[in-house]
């Protein structure tokens, strides 16, 4: 046996290495935390399950569930990427975690990068469940797959910064409130449930602008109308990221 076999070898893994192990601690502890199960899962899944069975909402001609279920897809979305996203990294963030998390040699543009692989990850297995729910409801989409990939991840980029910016500006108390009022009312407004044609002309014109209305407009358009990609929304999806992480890239606040 030769001399140094079990000499220690101190230094960082390699990023690669380190970006996978913390996408991993973060999905695992996404998945073991209750109150976000409720959120990302079981709501959209229940939602999507009541109003496809019961007929509350006019949802227009058709079945329900062939308008309800590319807006849950967009629900989430935004459940995981930002009201999930923006609790979870705020209450990390008032309790020194992310602190420490800095000081360690992954870089903190590479603990961001983990996190949001995480929420990829979780959104997957909440699209999958859904898709599943939906085809049993009767679902049948249309459209390209391709351009449904482009707007979920470029709403993905869109509530990830501005989650990001919420958690990195606000106490962990105020995010917490805030997240879960956003939510509940782009659940109302952006959408979701209620056709948009269901509001005035002068508020439905500014609900067009919000990134869950674009996100779940655009995945209606291709999914139920086959329409080939709505630039459109696509774009308003693109402006919400641009400024979300931007925003987001400059004013977070580790400590």
């Amino acid at each position: 046996m030769s001399a140094g076999t079990y000499t220690p070898r101190p230094g960082a893994a390699p990023l690669p290495r380190m970006i996978a192990a913390q996408t991993a601690l973060e999905t695992r502890m996404l998945l073991r935390n209750g109150e976000q199960l409720l959120l990302t899962v079981i709501i959209p899944a229940l939602l999507l399950v009541l109003f496809s069975a019961v007929d509350i909402v006019d949802t227009g001609a058709g079945a329900s569930v062939d308008f309800l279920a590319p807006g849950v897809l967009a629900l989430a979305v935004m459940s995981t990427a930002f009201t999930g996203q923006a609790i979870a990294t705020g209450f990390e963030r008032r309790y020194g975690v992310l602190k420490r998390l800095g000081a360690s040699p992954l870089p903190r543009w590479a603990l961001m990068t983990a996190k949001t692989l995480s929420v990829l990850v979780t959104e997957v297995l909440q699209i999958v469940l859904l898709t599943v729910i939906a085809f049993a409801l009767g679902w049948s989409p249309h459209g390209n797959p391709l351009s449904v990939l482009l707007l979920l991840v470029l709403g993905t980029a869109a509530f990830s910064g501005l989650g990001l910016l919420m958690a990195g500006t606000l106490k962990a108390e105020a995010t917490l409130a805030a997240a879960n009022l956003v939510f509940l009312l782009l659940l109302v407004g952006g959408g979701v449930i209620v056709p948009l044609d269901k509001f005035p002309d002068a508020v439905r014109s500014v609900l067009d602008l919000l990134p869950v209305s674009a996100l779940s407009e655009g995945l209606r358009d291709v999914l139920q109308h086959g329409a080939s990609m709505p630039w459109g929304q696509a774009g308003i999806l693109v402006v919400w990221a641009v400024l979300g992480l931007g925003a987001a890239a400059k004013f977070f606040r580790w400590e």
